[in-house]
């Protein structure tokens, strides 16, 4: 139970994700969010709607292995959160260490947990 309150979570946090970089990525949220510039955010709109789009599959791959039963859902689970931890720890790599500690750290935390049985 404790790993699927996780998991929506993170599912959530993937929508929220989308929303930013798909809708808001020239806005002052999105912005500050992402500490770009006006100008470097019109350069890199279009990249950043297909990386929003492809956190929407992740947050629906994720959501949706919640409502399926067992043991498909546990399969679906771990493949998700399992390209939430890689994506997260190259975009730590590649990108800003904070993404290690919002995306990487909590997927890890869900697997671990779901395959322990909570």
């Amino acid at each position: 139970m404790i790993s699927m309150i996780l998991i929506v979570i993170i599912g959530l946090l993937h929508i929220y994700f989308l929303i930013l970089e798909m809708f808001l990525w020239e806005k002052p949220i999105g912005l500050k969010a992402f500490g770009n510039t006006r100008e470097k955010a019109k350069l890199t709109k279009v990249l950043a709607q297909n990386q929003g789009l492809y956190n929407g599959f992740l947050a629906a791959g994720l959501l949706w292995s919640v409502w399926v039963s067992m043991p498909f859902s546990q399969m679906l689970t771990n493949f998700f959160l399992s390209c939430v931890l890689i994506a997260g720890i190259y975009g730590s790599v590649t990108a800003s260490r904070k993404i290690l500690y919002i995306q990487a750290i909590p997927a890890l935390i869900a697997l671990i947990l779901l395959n322990a049985g909570y």
